[in-house]
């Protein structure tokens, strides 16, 4: 959930009759989010299309089989797994094998980071997905560069 910049973003993309789930680790952001945060998120929490669930993301791709259109991975740096390391599972081989078998054929993983990783980019082809790597910056053309991976899953 972070700040909401990418459930915003990705609700101004969605159809009315989408569905998002958001993964939120520690509970006490989804209470700044609906309490003293609450003008930062513009209401995205009250739209109807969203659920909220306190969980860590990973276990909820792992339960999941078929199940996903989508998984946007903007979870703590990237791929590195700088701030939190129990995410480093999201992105190893069994993790990126869990992200395929969650999604439909066809599905799109998308993950985030705060810079390259070409690691990664092999990691996500070996998995089976169709990759491409996305430089952008974060304000346009100033800012930090940032990579986004783009991986479809092989039907």
């Amino acid at each position: 959930l972070g700040m909401g910049f990418t459930l915003r973003a990705a609700l101004a993309a969605l159809d009315g009759d989408a569905a998002v789930t958001v993964a939120e680790l520690v509970p006490a952001v989804v209470g700044w989010a609906r309490g003293p945060m609450s003008t930062i998120f513009g209401g995205c929490l009250e739209d109807p299309r969203v659920s909220i669930r306190e969980a860590d993301v990973g276990q909820l791709i792992r339960v999941r089989k078929a199940a996903w259109d989508a998984i946007l991975l903007d979870v703590d740096n990237g791929p590195e797994g700088i701030v939190y390391k129990g995410n480093d599972s999201l992105y190893d081989a069994a993790g990126l094998a869990a992200a395929s078998a969650a999604l439909k054929p066809g599905g799109v993983l998308a993950v985030w980071s705060q810079g390259p990783d070409g690691g990664f980019t092999w990691r996500l082809k070996q998995a089976g997905f169709a990759v491409e790597e996305v430089n952008t910056r974060a304000h346009g053309k100033r800012g930090a560069r940032h990579v986004i991976w783009v991986a479809t899953n092989r039907p």
